[in-house]
């Protein structure tokens, strides 16, 4: 199942990648996140790691993830590694005079019978968004302060 929200941040990219390209960081924006733990030395960049979980319904869902694409003030991607099959996106586009346009995405596939996998696959599927919605929400709110400061 793939889920995706954007919205338009009045903010150039550069200050819209000062959040999201800091992953220390996304506890302070990212819904839903209840886990978010550095593993290893790397602390951002391409191959860093993260325990991460986020709470789905009434669970903690999730694994260890690792960043596979970092492009500056554009993408950054990242893969489960263990726990929950998974992968996520951030893009961020130029839009208008001085505007990012931002699209968050996660892609995710549950094991196990078909039918039932696909039936709480759907259910997860709203939870999600709603997260991803807030965390833009919250994105914007954050960059577009510290943009007019």
């Amino acid at each position: 199942m793939r889920v995706t929200a954007s919205c338009d941040v009045a903010a150039p990219p550069e200050a819209v990648w000062a959040l999201v390209g800091d992953l220390r960081r996304w506890p302070d924006f990212v819904a839903g996140l209840t886990r978010w733990d550095v593993e290893g030395r790397r602390r951002s960049g391409l191959g860093t790691r993260y325990r991460a979980l986020m709470r789905i319904g009434s669970a903690d869902v999730g694994g260890l993830v690792e960043v596979v694409e970092f492009h500056p003030c554009a993408d950054l991607a990242w893969n489960a590694v263990t726990g929950a099959e998974q992968r996520g996106r951030w893009r961020l586009r130029p839009h208008g005079e001085d505007g990012t346009r931002v699209e968050l995405r996660l892609t995710y596939h549950l094991a196990g019978w078909a039918p039932a996998a696909w039936l709480i696959g759907r259910i997860a599927a709203q939870s999600i968004h709603q997260n991803l919605t807030q965390t833009l929400r919250e994105l914007a709110l954050q960059v577009e302060r510290g943009h007019d400061a």
